[in-house]
């Protein structure tokens, strides 16, 4: 089945428990897949033969059903999110308007909007410490430079993957690996693409402010000032950071290892 924003996971659930094999596929690479087919009509019977010619042909990873909490706490940082976007735009009202009826509104529900993101922020916090594998996992991903606990909490919920994988795979994952576009002689620029949206977002900030550090020595800074001094534009070299950060945090998680001995890290990283 194709992604829809959340809407599939219930049907998802449902057929797993009936002992179904399930993929829930990104609804682009479907659509890709089925015109390189030659389907170019649609109807809900044509896409489901797309979609079942999909899975014989592509074989796309099994999708395993998420327990009660994992699915919680999931909802709740989607949930925070959502609160803080919503935050963003009433702050961004705010400046626009010179009206005091207007100012006092746009107060009162930014005032409600905190105690919301508050409340939601008591409520993760609560379910990470009930597990010892978040909670774990969460203190050590905290110890790193620029990593805080809106990361750390991110990185918990939506990249359960962090510490399985190897450098090459949890990077291309999360859409930090760069691709390349060659043809011939031809060298095109490498770019980054695809992967978890809301993992990167939460990188960029992270590693953002892991570059402005001074206070403890970081790799990631040195990486970042080395990159700059070659001439390199900032957006390139904070990818470049942000894939440094997240493959040693990836080994601290690996290796049970915290920031306060990162050497043996760097080599890997």
């Amino acid at each position: 089945m194709e992604a829809t924003g959340g809407l599939e996971k219930p049907l998802a659930a449902t057929l797993i428990d009936a002992k179904h094999q399930v993929a829930i596929v990104n609804p682009r690479r479907a659509s890709d897949f089925a015109k390189a087919m030659g389907i170019l009509a649609k109807t809900d019977r044509i896409d489901a033969r797309a979609l079942a010619l999909y899975g014989e042909k592509v074989q796309p990873c099994l999708a395993v059903k998420q327990n009660e909490k994992e699915a919680e706490l999931e909802a709740l940082v989607v949930r925070r999110r959502q609160l803080i976007g919503i935050r963003t735009e009433e702050l961004n009202r705010q400046k626009q308007t010179v009206f005091k009826a207007s100012k006092k509104s746009i107060d009162k529900v930014l005032k409600t909007l905190q105690a919301e993101v508050d409340a939601i922020e008591a409520e993760i916090a609560k379910l990470i410490q009930s597990d010892d594998n978040w909670r774990n996992k969460a203190e050590l991903v905290d110890t790193a430079p620029g990593v805080g606990l809106i990361t750390a909490i991110t990185l918990v919920a939506e990249l359960p993957e962090l510490g399985q994988l190897n450098r090459q795979q949890i990077a291309a994952l999360v859409g930090v690996a760069p691709l390349n576009n060659d043809s011939g002689k031809f060298q095109g620029k490498r770019r980054v693409q695809g992967g978890r949206i809301d993992v990167r977002s939460v990188l960029y900030m992270a590693a953002a402010s892991a570059v402005r550090t001074t206070t403890k020595p970081s790799p990631i800074r040195d990486l970042f000032l080395r990159l700059q001094a070659k001439g390199k534009l900032y957006k390139v070299a904070i990818v470049a950071c942000m894939r440094k950060l997240l493959i040693i945090l990836n080994t601290m998680v690996k290796t049970n290892t915290p920031w306060k001995t990162p050497e043996s890290l760097h080599a890997t990283a």
